[in-house]
C-alpha cells in the first residue's frame, strides 16, 4: 500500500464526508474508471482494424463467393 496525497474539489469533499471508508470508496471508484477506459480503447483498436481491414476483407468475400457458389449454378 502506498499512502497519496491528493486535491479533491470541495464539492466532492462533501459528498466524500458520509462515506465510511474513504480509501476503499476511492480506490474502488479508481479501479472502476480505470477499467472502463481499458475497455473503451479495447473497443476503440478493435473498431479502428476493422475499418483498416475492410476492403481487405471484401476482396476476400468475393473470392470465397466465386469459389462455394460455383456449383450451386
Amino acid at each position: 500500500m502506498k499512502r497519496l496525497n491528493i486535491t479533491i474539489p470541495d464539492e466532492l469533499i462533501s459528498e466524500l464526508e458520509a462515506v465510511p471508508n474513504k480509501s476503499r470508496f476511492i480506490t474502488e471508484a479508481l479501479k472502476e474508471k480505470l477499467e472502463r477506459e481499458k475497455k473503451e480503447k479495447i473497443i476503440r483498436l478493435l473498431a479502428e482494424g476493422y475499418i483498416a481491414t475492410k476492403k481487405e476483407d471484401k476482396e476476400l468475400n468475393k473470392e470465397w463467393e466465386k469459389t462455394t457458389l460455383k456449383d450451386w449454378k
